[in-house]
């Protein structure tokens, strides 16, 4: 029965499997196969060991984990046993267990449980009822340094010691006050979950007992991703039996965003002293080739405390691909270019590709270039570049301005950003033009006039102003180009400011990047008429955004940020905007340990990979409103040039001075520089099977001035040159264009 259980497993898991007593601690490198470890290990216990499954615990990162682990189970042990099983997240787990177990604190077992906007409304009441303002103190920070707070276990009381500064009083008020009203209105936030029942724990010892009594056994997955309070935890559940069997991986932290820390998994071994250390260091995923450049990356980070060895028998493989795109659109299209590729010759499916970055704002060059080729895709774990709010916002204006009797956009942006403007007046708007029998924007214009209205004085006087402004909008539009108009738009409205308000700074910083993305793609409409430019902008977007609407068991490409895709897999990997400031991200980029754990995320991203990798970046980007060159990411030094296959510099002699890849270790230093912008492009010698001139060479043509080639390629005996002149871009033929090198 037991060698059912061990087959197929390698000696290192079979090892982790048949270790059932006392604390075990198993580094499982990506792909290694832990969750077959994890659910043979629940099956060992039960079916060789003997051990009851109602004393075993399992703890799962996502709740789609915990379910996936039961369903192993059931076929494993059968249905019966897989039932009595508790696994679950730290979260459900401890709800399920206050249920029975909060009237010690005094509380109700009918609590309800506030989400994310449940949240946001009750501090806003606690905003309300304390007199503060919301304008000089965002109530989501607020509330994030309250959740950063419980997740320390810091109570109201111990923040407003430890905190002493003014905006450190009013955020302690508000702690306090917002666990009031919780507790007024019998509910639990997300985090009180899990600190409610520390509290439980530690204040009554009897029924700490009883959990450790019952659960002789505890198994914990993606330990390097817990918190402090979720540490408390398990330390408290394991403390006496000690039958705790933690599997993470050091070299896959990358949530410190959301509380967790890394220390935990380094400092196993000094909290249980007698532990052993497994490591899973056989990947059943990917190829040598990647594995070993992504190995290269990760040894040039810090110290690590168990250093794995990634081996696979899947074979060599393809080498990892670089390439340099001229711009994020040109880089966009290689990706779109290279799975059309994949899919014709039969080497993927599109299902089988994804297109992995690092922030959301990246996502609409790529979903362009996917939708001019027709190539199906999903965003996955987020919203749609053309459906985020903040987008869906501006555009609702451009909308309104090309036809003002569009009531969705008008009733969207009617309070956006505040005015003023409330739901009990904006139902009485759209109330009083039902009955006018107008659109609501006439509606509006009666309020010029005498005509009776529902409205008082004030209200009426807030809905006129918001007419004034769309009228202004309106008439700009037939004088000012859309990028002006736009421009226009985001400084009347102070909308980078009303993010500000709304989000916290991170948050609001990332929103901001989206709307400048937006921005940037009015640019490309610069040399129409205009007055074609709104009207094709917004027809264009609304045909990209038809192409986002698919079936999400389609046969479709994946975009994802590269924190969503941990856990997943694909044959083909393509790892976009691998620069400086994007990875590691700026905000990251003055901090040794955050950016260690940026060069964790580009190892996650590389390990999801199976057959191809594909490593890009971009020669320039353009980023709030500005083209600048970019820099190559520092990671990409860490990796020796023999691994990678070096892109084909259009025009460029790569040497080892300008090479990025110089195998050094990348512990200080500058970060590398762009072969671009390293050493001059010489031009390729003349011949008539290849093209004379090269993407970045400085041209300049007799009658349209100097210009920047975007690309150039060989049509019908002649080369097709494009260059980026300041008015616009143009296609001309070599041999009758004349173009100077500069």
């Amino acid at each position: 029965m037991a060698e059912e259980l061990f087959s197929g497993l390698n000696p290192a898991q079979r090892r982790a499997v048949e270790t059932i007593s006392g604390p075990v601690l198993v580094l499982a490198g990506p792909g290694s196969g832990k969750t077959r470890v994890l659910t043979h290990r629940i099956a060992y216990l039960i079916r060789e060991a003997g051990v009851d499954p109602y004393s075993i615990l399992a703890v799962t990162f996502t709740n789609k984990a915990a379910r996936e682990m039961k369903e192993r189970l059931t076929t494993l042990v059968g249905p019966g046993e897989a039932q009595a099983l508790t696994v679950g997240t730290f979260h459900s787990l401890c709800a399920r267990f206050l249920r029975r177990d909060i009237i010690h604190l005094g509380r109700e077992r009918d609590f309800a449980i506030y989400d994310s906007d449940d949240q946001e409304r009750l501090m806003r009441r606690v905003f309300r009822e304390l007199n503060l303002d919301e304008k000089k103190n965002p109530p989501r920070v607020i509330r994030a340094r309250i959740s950063s707070a419980k997740n320390e276990l810091v109570s109201p009381g111990e923040f407003a010691r430890l905190n002493h500064t003014y905006p450190d009083e009013i955020a302690a008020r508000c702690y306090e006050h917002y666990q009031k009203l919780l507790r007024e209105s019998n509910a639990l936030d997300f985090d009180d979950l899990l600190v409610e029942m520390v509290h439980i724990f530690e204040l009554f010892p009897e029924v700490l007992e009883k959990y450790q009594n019952r659960y002789a056994y505890l198994l914990v997955d993606e330990y390097q991703d817990t918190n402090r309070v979720q540490y408390t935890l398990v330390r408290q559940l394991a403390g006496t039996q000690r039958n705790l069997f933690a599997v993470g991986d050091e070299d896959q932290s990358v949530y410190a965003f959301r509380g967790a820390d890394i220390r935990n998994i380094r400092q196993f071994e000094q909290d249980y002293p007698d532990s052993q250390v497994i490591l899973l260091e056989q990947n059943y995923r990917s190829t040598q080739a990647i594995l070993d450049t992504a190995q290269a990356l990760i040894a040039g980070g810090g110290t690590r405390t168990h250093v794995k060895k990634l081996w696979t028998q899947n074979g060599a493989g393809t080498q990892v691909s670089l390439h340099e795109g001229y711009d994020q659109d040109e880089e966009a299209s290689f990706v779109a270019d290279e799975i059309t590729r994949l899919v014709a010759s039969g080497d993927c499916s599109y299902r089988g590709c994804a297109v992995m970055y690092r922030i959301n704002a990246q996502s609409r060059a790529l979903e362009e270039a996917l939708g001019r080729r027709r190539i199906p895709y999903q965003i996955v774990g987020g919203t749609r570049f053309y459906e985020r709010k903040e987008i869906k916002d501006v555009l609702a204006y451009l909308r309104l301005i090309y036809n003002p009797y569009d009531s969705v956009s008008l009733g969207r942006v009617l309070n956006w950003p505040g005015r003023g403007i409330g739901e009990r007046s904006e139902s009485e708007l759209f109330r009083w033009a039902t009955e006018l029998g107008v659109p609501v924007f006439q509606a509006l214009r009666e309020l010029e006039s005498d005509t009776p209205s529902p409205f008082a004085a004030r209200s009426k006087t807030t809905l006129l102003s918001f007419l004034a402004l769309i009228d202004e909008f309106i008439a700009a539009r037939a004088v000012l180009p859309l990028i002006e108009l736009i421009d226009m738009i985001l400084t009347r409205l102070d909308v980078r400011e009303a993010l500000v308000k709304d989000y916290d700074a991170e948050e609001a910083q990332d929103r901001w990047r989206n709307v400048q993305e937006l921005r940037n793609v009015a640019t490309e409409y610069r040399n129409l008429p205009i007055e074609g430019q709104l009207p094709i902008y917004l027809e264009e977007i609304a045909l990209v955004a038809e192409v986002d609407k698919m079936d999400g068991k389609a046969d479709a490409v994946t975009c994802i940020t590269l924190h969503q895709a941990k856990g997943l897999e694909y044959p083909a990997v393509f790892l976009v905007g691998l620069e400086e400031g994007l990875l590691p991200h700026s905000r990251s980029s003055d901090n040794r340990e955050k950016v260690e754990e940026e060069r964790r995320l580009l190892y996650v991203g590389m390990t999801r990979a199976r057959q191809r990798l594909y490593l890009c970046y971009a020669f320039r980007r353009l980023s709030f409103g500005r083209m600048s060159i970019s820099t190559p990411t520092r990671f990409l030094s860490d990796i020796p040039k023999e691994l990678i296959k070096q892109p084909k510099k259009r025009g460029t002699t790569m040497t080892p001075q300008t090479s990025m890849f110089t195998g050094r270790s990348g512990h200080g230093g500058a970060p590398p520089r762009s072969p671009a912008s390293a050493g001059v492009r010489p031009p390729r010698s003349a011949a008539p099977t290849e093209v004379s001139f090269f993407v970045g060479q400085p041209v300049r043509h007799a009658t349209f001035g100097e210009g920047v080639v975007k690309s150039s390629r060989l049509v019908d005996g002649d080369e097709e040159v494009t260059v980026s002149f300041a008015d616009r871009d143009r296609k001309l033929l070599a041999s009758f264009a004349r173009l100077e090198r500069i």
